[in-house]
């Protein structure tokens, strides 16, 4: 375990990224049943996650199951995922910073040119930042002793969601 690995852990946030890892695996499993015929989203807590979307009960009871078992014998990279916010959250932090260093105080649009390039640089950077992000703090594919306590129908106000529960048995 490595000291930054360590220190995630003593902040309390073990059990989001677990969930997280789950949430990006059983979106994972719905996309390569389904395709991209669906929108979908997720979001994870300490409890469990939302799949927010198009998707029945039966067909996120079977999903993050079989996600849970992938995840389970050694299928890490399903953690990961190209579509999880940490990616625009990197992507938009690292524009923000670059073009901030890049422009400076004076002489503003004598600049423009460089600060539209790192905005470039900070687009093609962020997706594989983004993915370390997620390996690394956001997500955690080692699930322990996680399981799948309850799939339910719910709302999240208006939007159709389906919850997954899951507790440390």
């Amino acid at each position: 375990m490595s000291v930054f690995t360590a220190v995630l852990d003593g902040l309390g946030v073990t059990a989001t990224r677990r969930n997280h890892a789950l949430e990006h695996a059983t979106v994972t499993v719905l996309l390569e049943r389904f395709g991209f015929t669906r929108s979908l989203a997720g979001r994870s807590n300490t409890k469990g996650f939302h799949i927010i979307g198009n998707v029945t009960l039966d067909e996120v009871k079977s999903a993050s199951s079989e996600a849970l078992r992938r995840l389970r014998t050694g299928e890490a990279s399903l953690a990961v995922s190209p579509f999880c916010g940490t990616n625009i959250a990197i992507t938009g932090m690292l524009a923000g910073l670059l073009t901030m260093s890049l422009v400076g105080r004076q002489k503003k649009l004598e600049h423009l040119p460089n600060a539209m390039l790192g905005g470039m640089v900070a687009v093609l950077a962020g997706q594989p930042l983004g993915r370390v992000a997620q390996k690394y703090v956001t997500t955690k594919a080692e699930l322990g002793t996680l399981t799948i306590d309850k799939v339910e129908s719910t709302t999240l106000g208006p939007i159709k969601a389906t919850w997954v529960g899951t507790s440390l048995a």
